[in-house]
């Protein structure tokens, strides 16, 4: 089971809208109404956990993670 974050779609421009989080299957659809209200709702997208095996014996990355000074962008 995985944990959606959910927010309302406000009906008017000074509604404010409410951010919730509900847990499904990665096989449900997304939800579309609030479950308690009926309002309207879109899925946010949300960073996850990020839980890698591992990583003995694999060959260092290709390049250094971003960082001040790390990157190679120049930005920093």
């Amino acid at each position: 089971m995985a944990t959606y974050v959910y927010e309302t779609i406000p009906a008017r421009r000074d509604e404010k809208s409410e951010q919730f989080e509900v847990r499904q299957s990665m096989n449900d659809p997304p939800l579309t109404k609030h479950p308690k209200t009926g309002r309207p709702v879109r899925r946010l997208i949300s960073g996850g956990l990020g839980i890698m095996g591992s990583s003995k014996g694999a060959p260092p990355p290709a390049s250094p993670g971003c960082g001040p000074g790390a990157c190679g962008c120049g930005k920093y």
